[in-house]
């Protein structure tokens, strides 16, 4: 049964009250011994006519406002929330007019909620530098932060919905994220991850997850790879200076045992053996004065205030620093351009790494040769400070690692000269004080070459 057939049904009673009024006032019967009479068939037909348009009036105007009920409704259910409100009246159809209208102002406060709590969501997940994924039950990505999407490379948007697998290539990886899928419990693990950066390390944690009663699982990936580097470093660090100062503390406690035992009454030997001990007495104060300065460089506290520095002035201190042990060794200092120029930062400690550098140039190199230094403008409104020898060199493979503390090319060589192994880590550390660099150029058997390049003072 159609509405416009019910609204018919409704309104007939209007059409009685009509025809009974019609014949009440023009007092003619409706019906006659004789039958139907002339004017009774013309004013039955005219409260005919008049019934019919009024009741066919109101049925239409009533199934307008039915279908804009209903249209406002199916805007509701297919999200259009921000329609124009209904007219409201007082009988019923207006009443749920009202009704619509209040349910759609709180979906648009409740829709509102939503979108600004995602929005939230999305920007916390999104500024995290972790990389955060989930997954549904069939392990298929629902979510990735963009921290996640650079671990894997991606240069454009990931798509969605795709296999984590493809992502992120890694059997115990993906097993992590099946596991608290199937079980329901959260894990832990390091894991080292294949990926475009290169192999990292990250401690990730699986966690399940449930989204509208279906199951889940979601990853958060912290890099530690950094941390596990620095935690490398300080065990070798460790492991270095223990092996560093155990070799001179044996010497001088073996020497010192045996001038004990009856060696002083030796003269041919007991004065060589006070020299040993005096000579690594002076091993043993020369780490422990390079281990005090690299931890002054490495201190927290901030630095004093730059000062300006003549780097000419702090060349010729140096060059009179290690005189004397270039010509006990027979090596020629060969002082080249030194053109005049000022850098800021720290004047001892740029002479001290100007002394470590000559000092190696000297110690590594063979009787006759030369250590050069030079100085000049560079690009980009620097200074250039080169120091060169014509020594032994250092092999390719060990350049990339030569600036690290207690490493040695020649570790039999380094002891024998008194080297402590930390010159270099020095001078990068005073280098990089004063926002400068410092590389290194080297051939086997022709000699090495270390340039500083320092910002010019203004």
């Amino acid at each position: 049964m159609t509405t416009r057939t019910v609204l018919f049904g409704k309104l007939f009673w209007p059409a009685q009250l009509v025809g009974g009024l019609a014949a009440g006032v023009l007092d003619i019967p409706l019906i006659s011994k004789a039958g139907w009479t002339a004017p009774v068939i013309a004013v039955s037909l005219l409260a005919a006519a008049i019934i019919v348009s009024g009741t066919w009036l109101l049925a239409r105007l009533y199934a307008r406002r039915v279908a804009r009920l209903r249209a406002f409704a199916e805007g509701l259910l297919s999200g259009r929330l921000s329609q124009v409100p209904l007219r409201e009246s007082g009988d019923d159809l207006g009443t749920l007019a009202g009704c619509l209208n209040r349910l759609s102002s709180r979906l648009r406060d409740l829709s509102s909620g939503l979108t600004a709590e995602a929005e939230r969501s999305e920007a916390i997940l999104a500024g995290m530098s972790e990389a955060v994924v989930a997954v549904d039950q069939r392990l298929f990505v629902v979510f990735r932060n963009e921290a996640f999407a650079r671990l894997v490379g991606a240069n454009a948007a990931l798509p969605v919905a795709m296999p984590v697998q493809e992502l992120a290539p890694d059997r115990e990886f993906v097993e992590m994220l099946r596991a608290a899928v199937i079980s329901r419990q959260s894990s832990q693990q390091r894991l080292r991850l294949p990926g475009p950066l290169g192999g990292r390390t990250f401690d990730v944690h699986a966690a399940p997850l449930t989204v509208a009663g279906r199951r889940g699982a979601v990853a958060v990936l912290h890099d530690i790879t950094e941390l596990e580097r620095l935690e490398r470093v300080r065990r070798d660090f460790v492991a270095n200076v223990s092996h560093e100062l155990r070799t001179p503390l044996t010497a001088i406690g073996g020497y010192a045992e045996t001038l004990l035992e009856g060696a002083l009454e030796d003269r041919e030997n007991n004065r060589r053996f006070v020299e040993i001990i005096k000579a690594h007495a002076i091993r043993l104060n020369s780490i422990a004065s390079d281990l005090l300065t690299l931890a002054e460089l490495d201190a927290d506290q901030p630095a004093p205030g730059p000062e300006p520095v003549s780097v000419r002035a702090a060349i010729e201190a140096a060059l009179r620093t290690v005189e004397a042990e270039a010509a006990l060794r027979g090596v020629e200092l060969c002082p080249a351009i030194l053109e005049e120029a000022v850098v800021l930062g720290n004047k001892t400690r740029l002479e001290q790494a100007l002394v470590n550098l000559l000092d190696n140039a000297i110690k590594f190199n063979r009787p006759g040769g030369q250590a050069r230094i030079e100085s000049g403008p560079a690009d980009g409104g620097q200074v250039r400070i080169a120091v060169a020898d014509t020594g032994i060199g250092i092999p390719p493979a060990h350049l990339p690692r030569i600036f690290e503390r207690f490493y040695r090319v020649d570790k039999a060589r380094s002891r024998d000269v008194g080297g402590t192994g930390l010159g270099l880590s020095i001078v990068k550390h005073v280098v990089e004080r004063m926002n400068g660099t410092v590389t290194a150029q080297s051939e086997p058997g022709k000699g090495s070459t270390f340039t500083i390049v320092l910002p010019a003072a203004p």
